[in-house]
């Protein structure tokens, strides 16, 4: 089945809505996998990205898409194959750092909703008439961050975003307070000593933290 670029985009802003924060995962060690989304739902952040720059990657994806509540999507997609592999890993969505034909033809042949990057309003624009309206900013920060994102959204009200790259604590709720911004991504939620350390608890409190910062944007 072949998903039309405008539902999978409803469906990617589906899963976007579900949390303030998407966190983004590098994971390392596969046996930490299902732990940390566990801790992650738990604290109230049931959207993951797993980014596929580890050789355990995809087989973290198929650990976490075994826990209840959890959605699974694989980040740093680059190229068809990418896509395969993650849709047969389990992933219910995807994420990319930018979008290319070829990339986007494959996600919607793989019925894979694409969280497609954009940095620019050319390039925001050019998915938008493909039919993609729910775009990744990146790298949010380097390309001018919050001042930016508020700048390309005055002329394209109908694209939302989620900023990703750069994004922390301290300036979240600066995006979040954005009209066009629905949710951000971020990684400090899952820091590689409290996942090296097993320390699930302190990670759920992160996560708890993390789903507060919508209402004080």
């Amino acid at each position: 089945m072949t998903l039309s670029p405008k539902d999978a985009s409803q469906r990617t802003r589906e899963i976007c809505a579900l949390a303030p924060i998407i966190p983004v995962l590098v994971i390392e060690d596969v046996t930490h996998a299902r732990a940390l989304a566990e801790a992650l739902v738990a604290g109230g952040l049931p959207a993951l990205e797993v980014t596929l720059r580890t050789p355990t990657a995809l087989e973290a994806i198929r650990a976490m898409s075994e826990v209840v509540g959890g959605h699974v999507g694989a980040g740093t997609l680059i190229a068809p194959e990418d896509v395969r592999a993650a849709k047969a890993a389990g992933a219910t969505f995807g994420v990319s750092p930018g979008a290319t034909d070829e990339l986007l033809a494959a996600c919607e042949e793989e019925d894979l909703p694409l969280l497609p990057g954009a940095a620019t309003a050319t390039e925001a624009m050019r998915l938008l008439a493909r039919g993609y309206d729910m775009l990744k900013f990146f790298p949010a920060e380097a390309s001018g961050g919050v001042p930016a994102l508020k700048a390309i959204g005055a002329p394209l009200p109908q694209v939302t975003f989620c900023p990703t790259g750069g994004v922390n604590p301290a300036n979240a709720g600066s995006y979040l307070a954005l009209s066009n911004v629905l949710c951000a991504g971020g990684s400090w939620v899952a820091p590689a000593d409290l996942v090296a350390a097993e320390n699930w608890a302190a990670i759920e409190t992160l996560a708890r933290d993390a789903t507060d910062l919508r209402s004080m944007a």
